[in-house]
């Protein structure tokens, strides 16, 4: 007998985390939205997380689904719970943050009524140790639709990760892997590989996803050994996207997000690692972005002129884009950090 379908899957890598996974937990098991399914993918960790996980499997057999499996990473792991999932649509919590009860609700019933492939909601930052919000992100785009095949450009200004959205579950079953999966910017790459099969991405205002930010999170401990493997997988995302007929329009864009996501968010990872020579490694991705994303110095989407015609779109990035290219980030990154660390406001670029 087939298995009734659930209108939303979530599923929640699970490694290391028993310090906050019954917070997650509470926060997904208590979802306004009733017909949902919460997939923890039990990766192996060794800690207490699976007597936690099976607590809640026994109070909520219906509704909490344990995957248990050696460690392989959390790449593999949302994969195997693409492949379990029975949900028409699919979300992602990592399992040390939380959400609101009605994140399930409200996102099934944006994606529903624009007839999307995507729904996304804002979304808070927050230090893990003192509760302060550093922001409050993605809530500006309430009612905005993304056609991509209109306005694919506009992705850029929205986050890569992919905990405040909600997929139409045959985009997620459908998609391409890596064979070399990386071990960081992995939401990103991820991400590109979604929306290479996305028509349509809609917004709701409401912050319903609180992100926790831990100082032993691999954002803050990334090692430069990492780099070349997250270079690889980048490449194999390029070489599916000149594959596929969609993917070879949507090049420039690509190699703008090269751009900001190798350009901006791992060179400010990379110098968390204070035994790097940060000047050569930053020369270092500059020549990899010119080899293999060369039109990220004259992408059109990356120009102060295309920004201001597009109301403002991407103003941040093309800001970035100049202070990458006058060869000030360095001293940018100074002034970042000390307004993240000393007056904990955080600018996501």
């Amino acid at each position: 007998m087939e298995e009734k379908t659930k209108k939303v899957s979530i599923i929640v890598p699970v490694y290391k985390v028993e310090k906050y996974l019954r917070r997650s937990m509470d926060s997904l098991v208590n979802q306004t939205l009733e017909d949902i399914e919460i997939i923890c993918i039990h990766d192996g960790s060794p800690d207490n997380c699976l007597a936690i996980l099976n607590e809640y499997k026994e109070k909520w057999p219906d509704k909490v689904v344990i995957y248990d499996k050696k460690n392989e990473g959390v790449w593999k792991g949302r994969f195997d719970g693409i492949r379990l999932a029975k949900g028409e649509y699919i979300g992602f919590t990592d399992s040390d943050d939380y959400v609101a009860l009605d994140y399930a609700e409200k996102l099934y019933k944006a994606v529903k009524e624009n007839d999307a492939d995507i729904s996304v909601c804002g979304f808070d930052r927050i230090d893990v140790e003192t509760g302060h919000v550093y922001s409050r992100e993605m809530t500006k785009h309430a009612g905005k639709i993304i056609d991509m095949n209109v306005n694919p450009e506009d992705i850029l200004s929205i986050n890569g990760a992919l905990w405040n959205k909600l997929y139409k579950a045959e985009l997620l079953k459908n998609m391409s892997n890596l064979k070399n999966p990386p071990r960081i910017l992995d939401d990103m790459m991820f991400f590109l590989l979604v929306i290479l099969n996305t028509n349509k991405l809609c917004f709701i205002g409401d912050s319903l996803y609180y992100y926790m930010v831990r100082s032993d999170s691999i954002v803050a401990t990334i090692k430069k050994e990492q780099i070349e493997s997250t270079q690889n997988a980048m490449l194999e995302v390029k070489s599916i996207y000149e594959n596929n007929e969609k993917g070879e329009k949507l090049l420039g864009l690509l190699d703008a997000e090269a751009f900001l996501h190798f350009g901006i968010s791992l060179m400010f990872r990379i110098s968390s690692d204070k035994t790097t020579n940060f000047k050569e490694e930053l020369k270092k991705n500059t020549n990899f972005l010119d080899t293999n994303f060369p039109t990220w110095r004259k992408s059109k989407y990356l120009k102060i002129s295309y920004s201001i015609s597009h109301h403002f779109s991407n103003f941040k990035i093309v800001f970035m884009k100049k202070i990458y290219v006058l060869k000030l980030y360095p001293a940018f990154l100074s002034v970042y950090k000390f307004m993240i660390q000393k007056l904990k406001i955080d600018i996501k670029w």
